[in-house]
This record gives structure tokens, sequence and C-alpha cells, in this order.
């Protein structure tokens, strides 16, 4: 893990959150390389999951809403953990996170009683603090795809079964926080919720969601060998549920939950019909009933993905450090370089196809030091590709290009780089 952080750091991936007013703890920031990663996962995501089904449509909500909102999915009542506080160095902690519950792991010191704490960040609405509106942070995306069912529904014409998904970023006031980015105040999730009938054969359409899951991380480049399915038992689960699944993965500090899937039942439109009066029931033609359907929720944390996949993708060899990141999900495709960077006339033919390439591919240019530093400094980052100009390519149209995971070099003709790319990316 440390050296996945420092890597992170010196080569922009992600940097500590306001760094230079001494930091905030648990926040970070993605820097040019680790932004482009990231939306690479989301893309693929959004394609995988919401662009290539018929039976799904995308939703963006917003991130402050009204607190009736989370009254009546329950939060705002049960999203709250234990808390006790070190009363010599004043660190705080959730007792069911410790080993040692009876002394402070940072001083060793003695706790307070243990106090119950809300996870939500709130806010107000208005000029005035004290007479403004109060509201809160979404502590999950899930919400907004409930209270949006009845408008997709009627816009769409979407006829169960069909899901929402959604992407986007999520507030919890975590006490207990760390492993970099694996748990953090603010996340990024992509969640679905896949709207089913009560009379459906619901743990048929689980495992088949389940197993299209597995294909995600399949295409993003992560071995199914590094997982385990985590059936959550009857006492943990939350009381709506029927049947949740943690998908842990092996981090390098230790098997934990990297995405999930549960099947939610009716609860929370039942909930929102409720609380807020309006008709949320689905109309079946066929049978001419009406009913709150129930619900089957896959969720992910980029974040997490994302560090799964700079854990999986590090490796040291051959006096080198290279992340053999799927070309798919890899913040460069292809690195340009002219051979001499002081030969105008490689850097002009090495920038004539950079400008070309950059028109289908994220691709980079790069001329500083010498071609070795060059390609460590590519196999560092996770570029699949290095593509060479010399004097030979002057004469005969045609480049060398580099695998990062093999090192091998072949010569490739400058008018079919493009067709050479798209068949080693697709």
């Amino acid at each position: 893990m440390d050296k996945i952080v420092s890597l992170c750091k010196r080569r922009g991936f992600i940097f500590p959150g306001s760094e230079i007013y001494g930091g905030l703890a648990n926040t970070y920031d993605y820097g040019p390389l680790g932004v482009e990663l990231k939306n690479n996962i989301k893309n693929l995501w959004w394609k995988y999951f919401v662009q290539t089904r018929d039976d799904m449509v995308g939703l963006d909500g917003g991130i402050i809403s009204n607190a009736k909102i989370w009254e009546a999915s329950g939060h705002i009542k049960n999203f709250k953990d234990p808390l006790v506080e070190c009363k010599k160095c004043h660190h705080r902690f959730r007792p069911d996170k410790l080993i040692d519950p009876s002394k402070c792991p940072d001083c060793g010191g003695e706790f307070t009683e243990s106090k119950m704490f809300s996870g939500l960040f709130k806010t107000t609405i208005g000029p005035v603090e004290e007479e403004g509106e109060i509201a809160y942070l979404r502590p999950e995306t899930a919400q907004n795809m409930f209270v949006n069912f009845k408008n997709i529904l009627d816009s769409s014409g979407k006829k169960l079964p069909f899901g929402i998904g959604q992407m986007g970023k999520a507030f919890r006031n975590e006490i207990t926080t760390g492993n970099f980015i694996f748990r953090t105040l603010e996340f990024e999730q992509m969640e679905i919720e896949y709207f089913i009938a009560p009379q459906s054969d619901w743990n048929k359409i689980f495992e088949s969601w389940l197993e299209y899951i597995y294909g995600y991380a399949d295409l993003i480049g992560l071995a199914r060998d590094n997982f385990f399915n985590h059936e959550i038992p009857d006492e943990e689960r939350a009381f709506y549920s029927k049947r949740t699944i943690d998908i842990e993965y092996k981090f390098p500090f230790g098997q934990d939950e990297l995405w999930a899937i549960a099947y939610r039942t009716d609860y929370d439109l039942s909930a929102h019909q409720k609380a807020s009066s309006r008709n949320l029931e689905y109309f079946d033609e066929e049978t001419k009933k009406r009913f709150i359907p129930h619900v089957i929720e896959p969720t992910f944390g980029v974040d997490r993905t994302l560090l799964a996949l700079l854990s999986e993708s590090y490796s040291e060899e051959e006096g080198r450090v290279v992340l053999k990141l799927n070309p798919k999900v890899a913040p460069y495709k292809a690195a340009i370089f002219p051979l001499l960077a002081n030969k105008p006339q490689l850097v002009e033919s090495a920038r004539k196809i950079y400008e070309d390439l950059r028109k289908e591919f994220n691709v980079a240019f790069d001329d500083r030091g010498n071609i070795g530093k060059r390609y460590f400094s590519q196999d560092e980052i996770g570029t699949p590709f290095c593509i060479t100009i010399d004097f030979d390519s002057l004469e005969k149209s045609d480049v060398t290009v580099r695998d990062r995971d093999t090192m091998k070099q072949e010569r490739i003709k400058i008018e079919d780089l493009k067709s050479y790319f798209e068949k080693k990316l697709n």
C-alpha cells in the first residue's frame, strides 16, 4: 500500500486533499492521471450496465435533497454508529472496529462512554443559518432513483422488469476511515435499482445480476480469483433485505468489500409512498393489477474499484515499476516519442502522429530525457504501448511500437497505426 500511495502522488493519480493547508483527513483529490483512470472506470460501467441493455435507463440526481427523503428512508433515525473518544489524545473511534475496545490504539488512554453519532452531513439552506431549512448531503445515490421512480416510469414507458442506473458523489461522516481511498468522507458510487414484480423469481434474477457483475470485472481487468462472495447472514442484514452479498476483494491490506448486491424487497418505494402520500404503484397491463415493485440493487464504489485496479496491476520486475492496467482503463492508450528531442524532423513527425492519433485515442507526447527513461516512465503509469519515431521512420514511414508488459518491439506502418490500436484496445 505504501508503494501504491507513493506512486499515486508522484505520478499524478491521487493527491492528499487540501495539502498546502495541512490537509483534511480522509479526503483526496484526483490528479491528471487519476481522473482519466476514474473516468474510464465510469464510462465502461455506464456503457456495460446502462447503454447496452434495453431494460436500463440512467439518472443523475442531486446531492442536496429534502430532509423528508432521509426521514422516510430511515437514515435520520437509523444511520448512526457508536462513538468513543480518548480522554487523553481526544481521537475518536467506533468501538466495534477496535481490536481492544478498552484502550486507545494511538496513545493507550482511557475511553469515554460510548455515544451514538449520525453519519449524515447536515447543511442549511437559506441566508440565515438559524432560520434556514435543514437539508442533508446524500449518504447514498439510491434514494434519488426511488423518489424519481414514477417520473421515469411515466416519461420512459418502461415495463417491468427494468432498472435505473446512476453514478455520483455520496458523503458519510465516517469516524473510522483509512486505507488510502478505501473509506473516505466523500466518495463516488455507481448504483442500480432494478425493479421487478413481487411474484417474480427474485432469486433467479439476483443470481443473473451477480454473474453479470463479474462480467464487468472481466471487462476492466480484475481477476475473479481475487474475489469472494460474502453471503450476509440473517442477523447481520438490513431488516428490509431478504438477501445481501458483499462482493469482497483481496486488497493489499486484506479482504474487504468492493461491490455488493442486495434484494431490498419493496421497502424503499413503500416508505416513500407512505411519507409523500404519492402513488408509486405500478400497473401491470397483463394482470390488470397494481402493486409496489420490489428491488434488486447492485452497487459499486468507484474509488474502491480504482484502488483494486491499482493493487492488482502494480508490479515490480526487471528493475522497473509497471502498472499492468487493462488497456481499456489505462489513462493513456499510447505514448509517442521522437527518438531524439533535439532533432526537429523527428519531433515534427512525432507531433504529426500524435495529433492524428489523439483524435481517436487518449495518447501522450513525451520527449523528456532519454528513450529508456521515457519507457520506464510510461510503464509506471500503465501506458500499454509506446511509439518511437526514429530516422528509419522518415524514410520507410514506419515506427517502433513497444508493448508495456512484454517489452517486445515491432515495426508498424504509420498508416496502419489507427487500425493496429483499434484491434489491440478492443
